[in-house]
């Protein structure tokens, strides 16, 4: 009774661990570093958005300068003696000359042309985000092959122990049959030594197993102590690789870069106000005749249009137009491939399939056969050798069974990884 609570005590554990493909591969792309960027590049773009944003708040500029002149603006001379005359002091503008100030500019309209940068500085984040999508994407084919690994390695397993009773069950008849003196001991011994082959076979793929697991593990970031084998599924139509994401999110930022082209011909309306603290200032008589510093101040608003974005429309234009081009020829080439691949991949699965269903004849026969070689090794027709060898052979059909079912399913979700559908 302990024993038997032991042993569903055990099997609850194990099934409490127990991971699906699906859990590890989403673990896996939680758990791998490159997951972090997604938020990097998030608020990277939030914080360009915002300091594109800010081309809206008043511009200010804190301007102090001196300056020395070999020449200023002087009264004639006729104008400067008859002001003598009157006993009024003609200084004229001094040679040096001194401001401290402020300059206030406030864009009113910019033709579109913040709007347009916002949008070009968000496509670039989608293209970041879409192309470390397809990066996080191959973590999910490593996934598979140790996944796939490990289901193959615990089928293996499990025919182990399965020989291992047969042996076991063959070394108890053939102790009976020695004790009888219907057998030879150095039969016994025989099947003895082959069931110890086995057990180190056992032993060998359980430290595989054990190797493989803690890899996946640590991979995934959970604890991988028993995996399930996934059902077969059935190939849908359509692609939806991260990659056709990316290359639509990269045509979609060459659309932004030509509305930000295309505000960059617009004029630009904003309003000003400058003001400063010296000499000399906007009363240049009065300080052509007293040099005393003086507050200044002006308001206005200014109309400019930089026809210098002609110069360049044109070239970037068709920069942008071969970009696009790119981008569809990157999709062609990516289409191209990928099914290239996917006929390749549903051949795989169609010659495992046909490949299963030889090997499930092969098994029935070679079952049979071992059946009759243990029938006749009790009636002492063959030896053990030749039992040993039909119980080989059985034991290789349905590891060969086993591989072509792991195998196969391989196939049918690397089928799935390459469409992502």
């Amino acid at each position: 009774m302990k024993r038997l609570l032991f042993i569903i005590s055990v099997c609850t554990a194990l099934a409490a661990t127990a991971q699906t493909l699906e859990v590890c591969q989403q673990a896996a792309e939680r758990n791998y570093p490159l997951i972090a960027q997604h938020d990097l590049i998030a608020r990277t773009t939030d914080l360009t958005v915002a300091n594109i944003q800010k081309g809206w708040l008043p511009q200010v500029t804190a301007t102090a300068q001196a300056t020395y002149q070999n020449a200023v603006t002087t009264w004639p001379d006729e104008m400067k003696g008859l002001m003598q005359q009157m006993g009024v002091e003609m200084k004229g503008l001094a040679r040096d000359q001194y401001r401290v100030g402020l300059d206030v500019q406030q864009t009113v309209f910019d033709g579109g042309a913040i709007s347009a940068q916002r949008q070009v500085a968000r496509q670039q984040g989608a293209v970041q985000q879409a192309q470390l999508d397809v990066d996080l994407y191959h973590v999910r084919q490593r996934v598979n092959e140790m996944y796939f690994g490990l289901l193959l390695l615990d089928d293996q397993m499990r025919l182990n122990s399965d020989l291992q009773e047969q042996l076991a069950a063959s070394e108890k008849k053939l102790t009976s049959m020695v004790k009888h003196g219907t057998a030879a001991e150095c039969d016994l011994n025989n099947v003895t030594a082959e069931r110890l082959n086995v057990v180190q076979q056992m032993t060998t793929l359980e430290s595989q197993r054990r190797v493989l697991a803690a890899m996946l593990g640590t991979f995934c970031g959970i604890e991988v102590n028993e995996v399930t084998k996934p059902v077969a599924i059935e190939a849908v139509e359509g692609n939806h690789r991260p990659e056709l994401r990316l290359i639509d999110s990269q045509l979609r930022l060459t659309d932004a870069q030509d509305r930000a082209l295309d505000a960059a011909l617009l004029p630009r309306l904003g309003v000003f106000a400058q003001g400063f603290y010296g000499y000399p200032g906007y009363n240049m008589f009065k300080d052509m005749m007293g040099r005393n510093w003086s507050w200044n101040g002006m308001i206005g608003a200014r109309l400019t249009w930089n026809i210098g974005a002609l110069y360049t429309r044109h070239n970037d234009k068709v920069k942008n137009r071969l970009q696009r081009e790119m981008a569809e020829n990157r999709r062609e080439v990516f289409l191209f491939n990928n099914r290239l691949e996917q006929m390749q991949q549903n051949e795989t699965i169609a010659r495992y399939r046909q490949l299963m269903a030889q090997d499930d004849q092969i098994i029935t026969l070679r079952q049979q056969v071992r059946k009759a070689a243990e029938s006749k090794l009790s009636h002492g027709i063959i030896d053990v050798n030749d039992l040993l060898r039909d119980i080989n052979s059985e034991n290789a059909a349905r590891v060969q069974h086993s591989i072509h079912e792991i195998e196969m399913l391989r196939a049918l979700y690397d089928l799935k990884y390459t469409t992502n559908n």
